[in-house]
Formats: C-alpha cells, structure tokens, sequence
C-alpha cells in the first residue's frame, strides 16, 4: 500500500521524478505514489518543490508536511498531518 493513515497524519510512499515539464500525480508505480514534479534534481529543489506540491494536494500548510525518507533517491517517504484529504482521491487525478 502506498499510503498510511494513523490519526490525524498520512504517510506516502512516493516515486519522485523531477525534471518534468508540470508537476502531476502520475498514477501508481509499483507500491508507490508516482509523482512528476517541474523541478530540477539540484541543491534540493525538487524536494522543496515536492513538499509544496504535496502540501496544495491536501491542502495544508507547507510546515504539516515532512520529508521523513529519501532526501537524495526517487523513492521517498512524507509525512502530513491534519489534513481532510483521502489519499484515494489523488489516483482519480492521474
């Protein structure tokens, strides 16, 4: 599964791939959420760019959402909490 609820925090396993030319959910990728993100591999801009685009995905504050997982892979793991939004209801966008 590639999310986890528990209380008022989800956790996402993701499949991060940056350098494409919009940031979508891309569907899933194995046990993993794909996510094409619009930002260069270089100096952690795409994983700042992620955390935004994760954070406008559920609709929460940029500091509710954290990198717990994979800072230099693709593979990645981030926590957000207090949100409304069924993770289920990303794969309806990809």
């Amino acid at each position: 599964m590639w999310y986890r609820c528990d209380g008022d925090s989800i956790t996402l396993t993701l499949h991060v791939q940056p350098g494409a030319k919009r940031s979508v959910v891309a569907g899933l990728h194995g046990d993993a959420l794909k996510i094409r993100l619009a930002a260069p591999p270089i100096e952690g801009r795409a994983n700042k760019a992620l955390q935004k685009f994760i954070a406008e995905l559920f609709v929460v504050p940029l500091r509710q959402v954290e990198l717990i997982q994979g800072e230099q892979s693709r593979h990645k793991v981030v926590a957000i909490t207090g949100s409304k939004i069924e993770p289920e209801s990303l794969l309806s966008e990809a």
